[in-house]
């Protein structure tokens, strides 16, 4: 068995450049049990960059201060620009100055991680909103982390300070997702089987229950305008659901093992799955078709053999903000960048017992979380995108897969639009 294609030259796929990583101190008889760090975000404004780091801790560091750490520079030479925030309890402004780092005690292992921002504001479902003990400015981030024992903690990212304790699961919350519309809607995936909707702007009342699953709750994904939620899970499931009518779309069946990650295009018009049964599936989420799998195992296994334990588990999968690049982590010790384009890796770097991973802001970085609970960071593959292909995302951004296949143009524009010509 091997990690590439017999058509591929391992010593020619491009090496990703590494640009640093974030360790943790290790205590004198340390185990390594409770350090693995499960889940990196980065802020939506890319202000600030967290993991959690094992042992109950998040740490939240200010991104430009990582890059300057690193000697990167962020897009276009300039790194994040500095943030002010409101303090909601007493409504005075703390002065325009460096994002401050903060070491937040969650009380329990932590395994899932969002961030959250009324950025662009958007009005809670709920109807009495005069009631409400907490009004979320424009100017507010949020940090949700997801915890061992059923919890959801919600924090002041600028003064690590607890703003509410979610209670209603009743296993290990494994991840957490904000609707990206501003609205500060949370979804929490969990191994009791379900998904469960949250209205922070509501005081964090709970919406809805999402049942269906069969087993464990991996992730979850909101497409980038908030209308559908992704759910992948043990048992091969990758559940679509509705989020305006909080009702299953569909089921989408191609894998052979638990599923366990999941993300959305910038443009929505792609759905990126991992799983256990060593692939990386990409999906058109509209029609519910396969439109390409990248394998990390040749040759490929049998269904059989990928439903077990086969040594190339896909633990994590991040879509880039260009469209147009994926990562992956898998048990292999290999991270790896694709390119939709190809088949094939477009660049690889090494990284020992990876668990997720997560790209910058502006796609310029990779952070990949490990067991010892550190974190390492590779650049992105840089290449300049086609007018084409910018055009494509423009129109994906408004228009279904249906409505591209009811266009009066020639069919191979028709496909390119469509995702099946990549």
């Amino acid at each position: 068995m091997a990690s590439f294609p017999d058509s591929v030259n391992e010593n020619e796929i491009g090496k990703a450049k590494f640009i640093g990583e974030l360790l943790v101190p290790v205590a004198p008889f340390d185990q390594k049990s409770g350090r693995e760090n499960w889940t990196v975000a980065f802020a939506p404004d890319g202000s600030y960059f967290a993991w959690s780091q094992g042992h109950r801790i998040v740490k939240l560091v200010p991104w430009s201060k990582c890059l300057k750490k690193f000697g990167e520079e962020g897009p276009n030479g300039a790194v994040p620009q500095q943030l002010s925030r409101q303090n909601i309890d007493r409504g005075t402004v703390v002065p325009d100055g460096e994002p401050r780092e903060h070491s937040i005690d969650c009380g329990d292992i932590v395994w899932g991680l969002a961030f959250g921002s009324s950025v662009p504001e958007k009005p809670s479902r709920c109807v009495n909103i005069e009631w409400h003990r907490f009004k979320f400015g424009q100017d507010q981030l949020l940090l949700a982390t997801g915890l061992n024992n059923g919890r959801i903690k919600i924090w002041d990212v600028y003064n690590g300070k607890l703003l509410l304790n979610l209670m209603d699961h009743t296993d290990i919350v494994r991840d957490l997702t904000f609707a990206p519309d501003g609205s500060l809607v949370l979804v929490s995936a969990s191994r009791d089987k379900t998904l469960r909707v949250w209205d922070l702007k509501d005081d964090g009342n709970m919406v809805k229950v999402l049942r269906g699953h069969q087993n464990w709750v991996y992730c979850s994904a909101f497409s980038p305008d908030s209308s559908v939620l992704c759910s992948v899970g043990a048992g091969k499931s990758v559940f679509l659901w509705d989020m305006d009518k909080y009702s299953l779309i569909r089921k989408l069946e191609g894998h052979h093992n638990d599923v366990v990650s999941c993300e959305f295009s910038p443009d929505g018009a792609l759905l990126a799955t991992a799983s256990y049964d060593t692939r990386v599936i990409v999906w058109d989420p509209y029609m519910g078709t396969m439109l390409l799998e990248l394998a990390h195992l040749f040759p490929p296994p049998s269904p059989i053999f990928a439903g077990g334990a086969n040594d190339r588990w896909v633990r994590s999968v991040a879509f880039c903000h260009d469209g147009r690049h994926i990562a992956s982590i898998t048990d292999d010790r290999m991270v790896r960048f694709w390119s939709i384009e190809e088949k094939s890796p477009q660049a690889i770097a090494p990284i020992t017992n990876g668990l997720c991973c997560a790209f910058s802001t502006d796609g310029s970085v990779l952070a990949a979380g490990s067991r010892d609970g550190s974190v390492h960071f590779w650049a992105s593959p840089n290449s300049i995108a086609s007018l084409q292909h910018l055009c494509r995302m423009a129109l994906r951004r408004v228009m279904p897969t249906q409505q591209v296949q009811a266009l009066p143009i020639p069919s191979l524009i028709r496909s390119y639009l469509s995702y099946q010509i990549l």
